[in-house]
């Protein structure tokens, strides 16, 4: 009996020191820190309230509280995967870089999640495998930062403009072209569908340019008489007596009474009487008498007395007291100063009549059409007294100097006016169709001129847009003549192209830049201080890029 309970107790003790043996033993390991624990260091440090906030040293919060350490991941359990036959631990994948899980071109040192929530994808070094002809494509050198908006604003590191919104970084591949792309400005499919961009081909076809203009209708001045008289006399009646009345030709237009003409009269029938009583005189006497007679006439017809008056009054054989004065052309009265009962001077211009069945068109055309004017080309005029009518003419006459005021040339167009529906002062429309001159040509809208350069965009494809100065020929109505810098077939933008010339010329602004952002990548791979803070925010991860280096300032 006593030495089974001898036994009994024995047992008990024995199992009681082996449990607390093991449990210490537990506890110890417990303790102690994993192998890949103690081989592992820092990847970097985070804010313990916004893990998007880090830094490459330990720091300080503004609260005082220190910055969280995060370490490699190592897989669970990795102790009690290892083999009994070896002690040595399987090697781990080293991740090079995080990239974004929907293939954009973003790239991160460390993990993170997309304006989504969704977390980028590690990729490890077995995976990659990259061979030295294409690093960039594992991770880009950001050259500079540009501001989202457009303006030309670019910072070396990760910063937000003033509404919050991040920078967007300018890759090496994108920014340093082959030398066939130098000149060439890229454009995401997106943003080419938001500008709503058009293209057109440049093609050789007709160019016509129809030269638009106004003008005023002016009489025919070759058609303009005065009625005057070359003596002087009464006026003793008025036959027409208005302005703007139309006469025909020979119509009569006043009687006169001149002391003069009557006298001129009487000396012309006196020598043809005294010419027929010498018939039988010696015949120096009969050419004497002769020569009066014709010197008579001569002077009633070159006072204007037409060659009816002169016949009836050698037929009547008696002198007239008044002489008839009629209309020398068919038209309309423009001007009257005759009056019934006055005096007129030899001189006097007592009527003033205008032939309105052509008229001329005064137009002023600019100097830059000048060259496309040549006479015989057809007009096609248009007034608001005829609306839908179109009047007919031609370019009569280009005048030979220029208005020094208003850098215009006049041009005289004659229009037929057999209804005289076109009266004098009135305003036309006028259509000028210049010869087509055939040539290489694009779209008016394809071409951007300021000033000091007249550009096309051609496109190149892959969303690749090329700013080519051009010389230009003649500008039609569509179409404009390219006569250097395109060649036939090719692809010119015809819309949201100054959208396009507005970012080619943000890119060469910012040009000047690249030389200082890659003085400023060396010099932060120099100094030891600055090489964390800005590889971190190098890599596209803007959302802590300016805070980053604001707390590894503070914390050193």
């Amino acid at each position: 009996m006593n030495k089974t309970l001898f036994w009994t107790a024995v047992f008990s003790i024995g199992l009681g020191a082996s449990g607390g043996y093991w449990l210490a033993l537990q506890a110890i390991k417990a303790s102690l820190p994993t192998t890949a624990q103690a081989e592992n260091k820092p990847l970097f440090y985070r804010h313990p309230m916004n893990p998007a906030v880090t830094s490459p040293v330990p720091t300080k919060d503004e609260m005082g509280m220190d910055y969280i350490p995060v370490y490699q991941e190592v897989a669970p359990n990795a102790e009690s995967q290892v083999t009994p036959k070896t002690d040595a631990t399987p090697p781990q994948r080293k991740i090079l870089y995080y990239r974004n899980p929907m293939g954009l071109a973003d790239t991160s040192p460390v993990p993170k999640q997309d304006s989504m929530g969704m977390d980028y994808l590690p990729v490890y070094a077995d995976e990659s495998n990259p061979t030295p002809s294409s690093p960039a494509k594992l991770k880009p050198k950001i050259l500079y930062y540009k501001n989202p908006m457009g303006l030309a604003d670019t910072s070396p590191i990760p910063k937000k403009d003033s509404m919050g919104m991040d920078y967007t970084p300018v890759y090496a591949e994108e920014d340093t072209p082959s030398a066939s792309d130098a000149k060439t400005l890229r454009v995401s499919v997106e943003k080419i569908q938001k500008l709503g961009v058009k293209t057109a081909p440049v093609e050789r076809q007709d160019i016509a340019h129809t030269i638009r203009n106004v003008g005023i209708v002016e009489a025919d001045e070759r058609r303009l008489y005065n009625v005057t008289l070359k003596f002087d006399g009464y006026i003793e009646k008025l036959f027409v007596n208005t302005t703007g009345q139309a006469v025909a030709h020979g119509q009569p237009l006043f009687e006169l009474y001149s002391p003069d003409l009557v006298s001129a009269q009487r000396e012309y029938l006196t020598a043809k009487s005294a010419q027929a009583a010498l018939s039988k005189a010696e015949p120096w006497v009969q050419s004497g008498m002769q020569d009066l007679a014709e010197s008579s006439l001569e002077r009633l017809r070159n006072w204007g007395i037409s060659d009816a008056e002169l016949a009836s009054l050698e037929h009547e054989g008696k002198s007239r007291h008044g002489l008839v004065v009629r209309s020398p052309a068919a038209g309309v009265v423009m001007e009257k100063s005759a009056i019934a009962g006055s005096r007129a001077s030899a001189g006097d211009v007592l009527f003033k009549i205008a032939d309105l069945s052509q008229v001329w068109v005064m137009a002023e055309i600019y100097e830059q059409d000048i060259g496309l004017i040549e006479l015989g080309q057809e007009v096609q005029a248009r007034l608001d007294a005829f609306p839908g009518r179109t009047f007919q003419g031609k370019v009569a006459l280009v005048y030979p100097s220029l208005n020094p005021a208003t850098r215009t040339a006049k041009v005289r167009i004659e229009l037929p006016n057999p209804k005289g529906l076109l009266r004098p002062m009135m305003y036309a429309q006028l259509e000028i169709a210049t010869e087509a001159h055939r040539g290489l040509a694009v779209p008016r809208s394809a071409i951007l001129e300021s000033g000091r350069r007249t550009l096309a965009l051609v496109d190149r494809g892959e969303g690749r847009f090329e700013p080519r100065p051009v010389k230009l020929g003649i500008r039609g109505d569509d179409m404009t003549e390219v006569l250097e810098g395109l060649s036939e077939q090719e692809q010119v933008v015809t819309r949201a192209n100054f959208l396009i010339d507005a970012e080619s010329n943000l890119k060469a602004a910012l040009g000047s830049f690249d030389s200082q952002a890659n003085k400023l990548g060396s010099g932060a791979e120099m100094t030891p201080q600055q090489t964390p803070s800005a590889a971190t925010p190098a890599t596209g991860h803007a959302g802590h890029g300016r805070s980053a280096t604001t707390k590894a300032a503070g914390g050193r």
